[in-house]
């Protein structure tokens, strides 16, 4: 089957390939029969225009790029439903890359974005040494949008929520229900989500009286539920035992949930869990847990919205918007669940 160019598309609609060119790529210079006229053209031969021609005349690619910090998180596959949910209305393509906690290949990923003259990039993390890199693109003209976290700069568009606030709710709620030995199980301090979290919760803790126990101010390296079972596994080694614990990730919970129960101890009878992000897993536990809510898909939406007005309007004004989390109790701090209990009971008996 032949394939239309775009030659054949001005022949078609009576008129010259450089306005064809003007309708694909700068359509608001283009009288309106005219552009009808192309378009029917286009529907006639079904013609698909080459993105790559397009590339040659120096235009950005109707592809944006999408900055994870991991792709197993089920918070980030939400983040991308919002990203993806923008970019489609407005006709734009997304390309997804994880960090993989690997500044290397963080760089490797951000080349090969520039490569394909994607419209801009979303980024929910900047691994540490890599932010001459987003700036050097931003200089160049590649807008990017920081997401998850608040932009450092009134130049520079950002969605995000107040983490601060959100580590403050989970260090309430455990106080509030009379727990003053807590335990916090977080990720790298360098990543602001994570320093912010530790922030509202140790200035909760220290309002109530309560404190973190000596060995369970967990950091880890990677948010993963395996790294939460190792933490809990700390936790159980320490000599005063906490009752009250917080993790900077459901998948941080869910490993410690998940270890905890398995060395017999009762959730959340001897330990009480709060996690955050609230992604749909939290509702499926074993014991359903108790999570600050962050609202994944605005977030991504909110961003991805930002970056395409940057990219296509010359009027363009930055804003920082930020979220308001919330706390979502559930049987994971003794919340309303009747069979947890009885779950338990059966799962300890078989063991």
């Amino acid at each position: 089957m032949r394939r239309w160019t775009i030659l054949d598309v001005a022949k078609r609609a009576g008129v010259s390939v450089g306005t064809v060119s003007n309708a694909l790529n700068r359509p608001e210079v283009v009288a309106e029969h005219t552009l009808a006229t192309i378009q029917a053209a286009i529907d006639e031969l079904d013609f698909v225009p080459s993105a790559a021609a397009r590339q040659m005349t120096g235009a950005r690619s109707k592809a944006i790029g999408l900055i994870v910090l991991d792709l197993d998180n089920p918070f980030f596959t939400e983040v991308y439903q919002g990203v993806e949910a923008a970019a489609s209305e407005a006709g734009y393509l997304v390309v997804v890359c994880s960090l993989a906690g690997d500044p290397t290949h963080e760089r490797r990923q951000l080349r090969l974005l520039e490569e394909q003259r994607v419209a801009g990039i979303v980024a929910t993390g900047v691994s540490k040494g890599n932010s001459r890199v987003y700036s050097r693109m931003r200089k160049n003209g590649t807008p990017v949008v920081m997401l998850d976290r608040r932009s450092a700069s009134r130049s520079q568009c950002s969605a995000s929520v107040d983490d601060v606030s959100g580590g403050r709710l989970a260090g309430e709620h455990l106080c509030e229900l009379g727990h003053r030995r807590l335990a916090l199980v977080n990720g790298p301090h360098a990543w602001n989500q994570c320093a912010d979290r530790r922030t509202g919760f140790l200035a909760a803790a220290e309002a109530a009286g309560a404190h973190l126990l000596e060995g369970a101010d967990i950091e880890v390296e990677q948010m993963t539920i395996r790294a939460g079972e190792e933490a809990a596994r700390e936790i159980l080694a320490t000599k005063d035992k906490p009752t009250g614990i917080f993790c900077a990730n459901d998948l941080l919970a869910l490993g410690v949930e998940h270890a905890l129960i398995a060395a017999g101890h009762r959730v959340p009878d001897d330990f009480a869990i709060v996690g955050y992000d609230d992604v749909a897993f939290a509702t499926m536990a074993f014991v359903p847990l108790t999570s600050v809510r962050q609202p994944a898909y605005e977030l991504g939406r909110r961003a991805a919205e930002q970056l395409l007005n940057e990219a296509n309007d010359a009027t363009h004004k930055h804003e920082q918007v930020v979220f308001t989390p919330e706390l979502v109790v559930r049987a994971s701090t003794g919340g309303p669940d009747a069979t947890v209990g009885a779950r338990q009971d059966h799962m300890l008996s078989r063991a």
